[in-house]
């Protein structure tokens, strides 16, 4: 569930992690779900014909008016509800600027999005199945379902990601360098995810679990 600390804003728990205090009730988990798929719908997948630009956002009134549309009981839903969702979102999948609302990643329609090139982290994550590794050691990566190449910030990050899709992933590791010595730009658009039209296969190798130390990063 969503609640509202009147000292430290929005969290997802019983009581506010950093004061304990209770707050006040905004969602509760199956109300959070709901809205949650509908603004992948419109903002990863472009659906129900909302205006969009070639960045990616929509109106949050829009978006708030076909949510409600979609689901009658919530029309209850104002502003402060989607705000309170996106700022608890643990993985930053949406931001709220300036009246509207976007999806950060997980796009499968084409757009034009402008991303953070700076401070990229010399190596980052890419999870395959043992039958894509092989492949991709020797052509590359390029996008599937989605517009572009997601990649993970850490090793923990990547294994997530690709234990949803089988169950024992292959990570591989991106010299991020090299990536763009050859062309490719990388952009961070989430916390832990960035973006890139295509990896090529000279700055792809596969990682040495022994030397990324998973336990660490999970402290």
């Amino acid at each position: 569930m969503i609640r509202e600390c009147d000292d430290h804003g929005y969290f997802r728990s019983e009581r506010c992690p950093i004061c304990g205090e209770e707050g006040k009730f905004i969602m509760s988990d199956y109300e959070v779900e709901k809205i949650g798929r509908t603004l992948a719908a419109i903002l990863r997948h472009g659906k129900f014909g909302l205006e969009m630009d070639q960045q990616g956002n929509v109106s949050l009134k829009d978006v708030m008016a076909k949510i409600r549309e979609r689901n009658p009981r919530m029309n209850w839903l104002r502003s402060r509800h989607i705000e309170a969702l996106v700022d608890t979102d643990p993985k930053g999948r949406y931001v709220i600027h300036g009246g509207k609302i976007r999806a950060t990643y997980g796009h499968t329609i084409p757009l034009d999005i402008r991303l953070d090139c700076e401070n990229i982290p010399d190596e980052l994550f890419y999870p395959a199945t043992p039958e894509e590794a092989e492949l991709i050691l020797e052509s590359g990566i390029f996008p599937a379902d989605r517009a572009m190449v997601h990649l993970s910030l850490t090793y923990r990050d990547a294994l997530r990601a690709g234990s949803v899709r089988t169950e024992d992933p292959v990570i591989l590791v991106i010299d991020t360098g090299v990536c763009m010595e050859l062309g490719s730009d990388i952009g961070r658009a989430a916390k832990t995810v960035f973006l890139c039209r295509s990896v090529p296969a000279d700055a792809i190798d596969i990682a040495d679990p022994e030397d990324w130390d998973v336990e660490e990063e999970d402290d």
